[in-house]
Formats: C-alpha cells, structure tokens, sequence
C-alpha cells in the first residue's frame, strides 16, 4: 500500500489525532504498560531506546553490561544520538499522516514533554498521560534484571526527577487526560491494568475534541470526493 493511500485510509481510524505520553523512570515497565494498555488500537509507539539497543547490538556490544563501562561512554554516546535522531524522523513521519502515537518515555525532562504536546496540540491531537509509578526499591530491583541495565546512580537520580514531575504533569495533561499506574507487582495482574485500560480504550475511540483535526479531516473527506 502507499503512503497516500495509508494516510487516507488512517481518516477513519479511531485512534487517529490521538496522542498518549508514557512517562516513568528506569524499570518502572512502562513498555510492558503500553502492551497491557495500549496494544490494538493502532497506535504507533515512538521510543528511543528500541533503537539505542538495536544499533548496540550491531555494534557487537553487550547489552547487560554496556552502560557500565567508562571507556565506552563516546561510543555510547553516538550510538544514543543516532537513535534519537532516528527515532525523531520516524515520529515526524507518523506525525506527518496525523498517526495516533504512543510516546515512551522516562519524563525526567519536563519541558521536553510539554513542548511536544504543544506541537501534537497545534496539529490537531488529543493528548493523554500514563504516568508508571514504582517505589525505588521496585525500581532498582528491576533495574538488575532488565536487558540493558543502567548504574544505581542514574536509577535513584532519574527515579527523583521523575517522582518530582508528577504534580506538574497532572496539571499539564488535566485530571481527565492523567493517570498514575501503580506498578510495583512482578505478576501479570489484569486488575491492576483494566482500569487504565478501560480509560485509554475510551480516550482513543472518543471523538476528536480538538478543532484543528476536524477541520483537517473534512478536507482530506472533500478530497476524497473529488478523486
């Protein structure tokens, strides 16, 4: 199918102009949330690291053990730049067809996120908020057994910055369009995620609020008619 022709038939798409923000420090399992919340919708998730671990793999580096290394950190750096920058043209490219998104992140950097939703807000999207939340000791716990693991350090530094963005968070994104999940279990709990679930599912299948998308899709219809 062509990129055209996807973009029209995305008009219908219920999750279309829909935008959700995953935000949680190292090991909280925010992309293990987004599959227990998130999956079916059609939303495409936008996360940096997927790439960061793609490209370390290549590079031939292990990936259990690669953040701890010193001697390593200028090549890691060049590594994480690229897939930064990978992961931006791939959004914009989503962006572009007003593709309903999924955007992992930690949320230490506050004015990065706001930013973002800005812009998303400016062509027309919705916006909502998961925020994971997970006690330190969950945090660092889990932190050890991930795939790619990060020094204590950057786990308890990253964990505070993120605990302190909660309040201005909820303020930014409004109580309806916020939801802290709190996730300090080690089993798959479907109670614990039907609920964030049950508001996503609605957030995502609610018709489009902002104006600025409803404009666009009536004109994307009208030139559908004409064709």
């Amino acid at each position: 199918m062509k990129f055209a022709e996807f973009l029209n038939e995305g008009v219908y798409d219920p999750a279309i102009f829909k935008a959700i923000f995953l935000a949680g420090g190292p090991g909280s399992g925010k992309s293990f949330v987004a599959q227990k919340t998130t999956t079916g919708l059609g939303l495409k998730i936008v996360n940096s690291d997927v790439l960061f671990e793609k490209l370390a793999k290549e590079a031939n580096y292990d990936l259990k053990n690669m953040e701890m290394a010193d001697s390593d950190a200028k090549e890691r750096g060049k590594l994480r730049d690229k897939a930064k920058d990978l992961t931006a043209k791939q959004m914009q490219t989503y962006i572009n067809g007003r593709i309903g998104l999924v955007i992992d992140g930690t949320g230490r950097d506050y004015n990065k996120i706001k930013g973002q939703r800005i812009k998303l807000e400016k062509l027309g999207y919705d916006t909502f908020m998961i925020f994971v939340n997970t006690t330190l000791q969950v945090a660092h716990e889990r932190n050890k057994s991930r795939k790619r693991n990060v020094p204590s350090e950057f786990v308890e530094k990253a964990w505070g910055t993120v605990q302190e963005n909660i309040g201005v968070f909820q303020t930014l994104f409004g109580i309806g369009r916020f939801r802290v999940l709190d996730n300090n279990v080690y089993i798959d709990d479907k109670n614990l995620f039907s609920n964030v679930w049950k508001e996503v599912m609605k957030f995502a299948k609610k018709p489009i609020e902002n104006y600025i998308a409803r404009n666009w899709i009536d004109a994307e219809l009208e030139k559908r008619k004409r064709k």
